[in-house]
């Protein structure tokens, strides 16, 4: 079980007691731990109505019945399943700064909490390659931690294309949670495109150190780690400063462009602290609760 390394034994414990948190009331197939407007069979009373031929004779309140003579039965809130789609970058430039091992450790995290409540986890990458797998269950744990801890980081992002693919596969609306650098040209239109499915949607913003702050300095060849292009560069402290300025103002526009969507977005460093994220600021984000 190569996955088993991805997260401490403490951080799983804690994990157990989060959900993942959506904003809309999802109805699902399963049997899982989230509210939707169908009256099911959860031990949570909602209302009654009359008995018809056919209804579940248990669900009769007997008691109502003694005492006014009529026929009742019992409607209870239903927990329906919440599908969690886990669409994780590996292209090539998530190799860099540990944006990938990162990404790899936060997929691992939001699909133990959604096993652990009985919610299905699909797991898709881009570039896409091939369909992705289904998880079901706890005991689907080792085997998800297994195939996220597999994936590699190459090739170029073709984000906007891989949401078109993801988008034209059928299923529940449930919850999309995109983990990316989003270091493409694609990445505005990739993200206006991704709400169209329906459901809550999640954008994981992976950030590595050099990518917002160069610790280069110099007359440099720079080569694109998914075209192989070189570029001839020359960084002055006033240059690196400009790209700092620049990089912010860039990362501040796609928070504003993911909550244009509709999306989520929340933000973490390759080397942040993934314990503090989940428990910290993601909840007040809304992410897991």
């Amino acid at each position: 079980m190569a996955g088993a390394t991805l997260l401490e034994p403490r951080l799983l414990s804690r994990l157990e007691r989060l959900q993942l948190g959506t904003r809309r009331r999802l109805a699902g197939a399963l049997a899982g731990e989230h509210r939707s407007p169908n009256r099911g069979a959860s031990i949570d009373f909602a209302d009654y109505r009359q008995y018809h031929p056919g209804d579940d004779f248990r669900r009769i309140d007997y008691h109502l019945y003694a005492r006014l003579d009529v026929l009742m039965v019992k409607l209870f809130e239903a927990e329906d399943d919440l599908t969690l789609r886990l669409f994780i970058d590996t292209s090539a430039s998530m190799s860099v700064g540990g944006k990938l091992q990162q990404a790899k450790r936060l997929a691992a995290a939001l699909g133990f909490v959604a096993l652990v409540r009985r919610d299905p986890v699909t797991v898709h990458t881009f570039p896409v390659d091939r369909p992705g797998p289904r998880f079901v269950g706890r005991s689907s744990t080792w085997a998800l931690f297994d195939h996220i801890d597999a994936l590699t980081a190459t090739g170029r992002t073709t984000f906007a294309t891989a949401v078109t693919h993801l988008l034209a596969k059928p299923g529940p609306p449930g919850l999309t949670v995109v983990i990316s650098d989003l270091l493409t040209n694609e990445w505005e239109e990739g993200l206006r495109r991704l709400p169209a499915r329906g459901g809550d949607v999640v954008v994981v913003h992976v950030l590595g150190r050099e990518d917002m702050s160069p610790s280069l300095l110099g007359d440099l060849d720079l080569v694109d780690v998914e075209t192989g292009r070189s570029v001839a560069v020359s960084l002055s402290p006033e240059v690196v400063a400009s790209y700092e300025r620049d990089a912010l103002e860039w990362v501040d526009r796609v928070a504003t462009r993911c909550r244009h969507a509709g999306a989520a977005v929340v933000r973490i460093m390759a080397d942040d602290d993934l314990e503090r994220a989940l428990l910290g600021g993601w909840r007040t984000a809304g992410v897991v609760r």
